[in-house]
């Protein structure tokens, strides 16, 4: 039975679904003017995606599979850790918060 689930429309894409809803509540917390939360959890859904990626299979990953596996997950994480570090690393500015 849990094959199936896999099988149907909707279970292909649950993996994009989680990676889209932490970047909905990343970009909500921008849009509060709490930017350096929002780009973490913007880098933080790049490193589910990488490791959603590795988990499960190339049929399960729905709209996250772009191109093989062990790339997706190279450039995801690579992403996903850049943003977070640049987010952590910006002093000042006008959105200091």
């Amino acid at each position: 039975m849990p094959e199936q689930r896999w099988r149907s429309a909707a279970g292909r894409h649950l993996p994009f679904a989680l990676v889209l809803g932490v970047v909905v509540l990343g970009l909500l917390r921008i849009v509060q003017y709490h930017w350096r939360q929002g780009a973490v959890l913007i880098g933080a859904a790049l490193l589910i995606a990488a490791l959603l990626r590795v988990l499960v299979t190339d049929e399960q990953a729905g709209l996250i599979a772009i191109r093989s596996r062990s790339v997706d997950a190279l450039l995801y994480s690579g992403l996903g850790f850049s943003v977070i570090v640049v987010a952590m690393t910006i002093i000042g500015g006008p959105l200091d918060r």
